[in-house]
């Protein structure tokens, strides 16, 4: 005798192909979104990068005109009116190796010091620039630099990174 059984339809187990295909979708926008804060957070690095380089330049070149005491209190002191040119190398005034004292006068070595001082700044950040402007013993200090690589040629520190360089300022007073 035979026992008839009723049909019972299969259940199926698993991942349907749109289920997975859904699943793909997610995780490729979770991924972009990744993509994009790892890429905010490089552009991040760098700007501090170029604006830490910036603020040490300033300080470096307030440190040398405050160690060329004599200079800095001329009235045509060499730290007056400073544009980012860099012309051309001035005497040298490295002290030499057996002790020796240079054969400078406090002029030259404040020029040898400011030539070496812009020839950095030029080096080091893009499309460097930067003034010193004596405003009777309070000096500013103006570092410039093309931060977002717009090609931005202007000086006028407005913001607006289209036009204008990046500035960062720094007052000293002698």
């Amino acid at each position: 005798m035979s026992i008839i059984t009723p049909h019972r339809s299969r259940t199926e187990s698993g991942f349907t192909l749109l289920e997975v295909m859904v699943a793909l979708v997610i995780f490729s926008i979770g991924m972009l979104g990744l993509a994009g804060i790892q890429a905010e957070g490089i552009q991040s690095n760098n700007t501090a990068y170029l604006r830490t380089i910036a603020m040490q330049h300033a300080y470096n070149i307030s440190d040398l005109i405050r160690a060329n005491t004599d200079d800095a209190g001329n009235v045509d002191s060499t730290f007056d009116n400073v544009t980012s040119s860099v012309g051309s190398a001035p005497t040298s005034c490295i002290q030499a190796a057996t002790g020796g004292t240079p054969d400078c006068t406090t002029s030259q070595m404040a020029a040898f010091d400011l030539y070496h001082w812009k020839k950095q700044i030029q080096d080091t950040l893009p499309s460097g620039r930067a003034t010193i402007v004596n405003n009777g013993g309070v000096y500013e200090i103006t570092i410039m630099w093309d931060e977002d690589g717009t090609g931005a040629t202007g000086e006028n520190c407005s913001g607006n990174s289209a036009t204008d360089l990046k500035c960062y300022k720094l007052h000293i007073q002698t």
